[in-house]
């Protein structure tokens, strides 16, 4: 049991660690024009974004249906690289512009533009080589933090308070239809991670563990037999933080301070928190070995630490 709860603090971290990074970044990325949607309160981009996830589901899905695992491999590894570049970009340019001494030419600064563009695609192509040639959980974590972080940061960004409730919501009851319903959640889970893709995030159990040795996760479940790491989807980590990003973002209204922290800081930290209360209530479940879906705790517990914190420091609930 040690084992275990040794595991769930490791994973409780990086979820709370991926959305406080998040939140670091938003700013830099608003900044820069990140926003995945030009009107970020249109609640229109809430439907768009849940058919891109269906359509992407359906595809990877349609995939491994038809034996063409290797292809979906592909897209997926694909789209980790194109991300990754694109995340990397400005905190690489950010890094040169300061080492450098803030030089104010444009001139200058176009060139560390195409230096900070060259070293993100740089990275990301190390990265996803890494992954490729030596697929183990550390560098599968390592992947799938930046990813979590960056994503979360844009779609945060992305979406108004009233968006993101809207999509935490549909993505809460999608997950637990694709889980306890039609299953084909844990079908998709045990197949990308027989790819040894950062699709999750991998916990041990135990010192010596390899994922790179990693049996299917459905014939383990089926056999009952004793997994050697906890797994998390990325999903759980980025969905939840797109409201504590959200709340940073566009919660700009006067109210009260707490803690030193300005009301949307404080609105934000008790939505990561509220995700973390979700987490440990999910984990009671996780320990009894069935799969799980994740996201009507995570974002149920997002949900209600955005509402009472933001009640807190408003006096009303501040949706603007």
């Amino acid at each position: 049991m040690r084992r275990e709860y040794a595991s769930i603090a490791a994973m409780a971290a990086l979820l709370v660690g991926s959305q406080a990074v998040a939140i670091a970044l938003s700013p830099l990325f608003q900044g820069s024009g990140y926003q995945a949607f030009p009107n970020p309160s249109d609640v229109t981009n809430t439907v768009v974004y849940v058919i891109l996830i269906l359509v992407f589901t359906a595809v990877i899905l349609g995939l491994v249906r038809y034996r063409r695992q290797n292809l979906a491999k592909y897209v997926i590894m694909a789209s980790i690289f194109i991300t990754l570049a694109f995340i990397l970009l400005l905190p690489l340019y950010y890094g040169l512009y300061y080492a450098t001494g803030e030089n104010p030419d444009p001139n200058f600064q176009n060139i560390l533009a195409n230096v900070a563009t060259l070293l993100s695609f740089g990275f990301a192509a190390l990265l996803v080589y890494v992954l490729v040639k030596f697929p183990e959980w550390y560098v599968v974590d390592t992947v799938g933090f930046v990813t979590a972080a960056g994503v979360t940061a844009i779609l945060g960004i992305s979406f108004g308070a009233i968006p993101a409730i809207l999509l935490l919501v549909a993505l809460a009851f999608y997950d637990a239809w694709a889980v306890y319903r039609t299953k084909h959640m844990i079908t998709l889970a045990d197949e990308l991670t027989s790819q040894r893709l950062p699709i999750l995030l991998v916990i041990p159990k135990k010192a010596g563990y390899s994922f790179r040795e990693q049996k299917s996760l459905k014939a383990q479940i089926a056999s009952g037999e004793e997994r050697e790491a906890m797994f998390i989807g990325l999903g759980d980590l980025i969905i939840p933080g797109i409201m504590s990003v959200s709340a940073f973002t566009f919660l700009t209204a006067p109210g009260r301070s707490f803690l030193g922290l300005e009301p949307n800081a404080f609105v934000a930290a008790g939505t990561v928190l509220g995700s973390l209360v979700g987490f440990f209530f999910l984990m009671r479940f996780v320990l009894k070995g069935n799969p799980q879906a994740g996201l009507p705790l995570l974002n149920g517990g997002a949900l209600l630490g955005f509402v009472l914190t933001n009640l807190l420091a408003y006096g009303y609930l501040n949706l603007a």
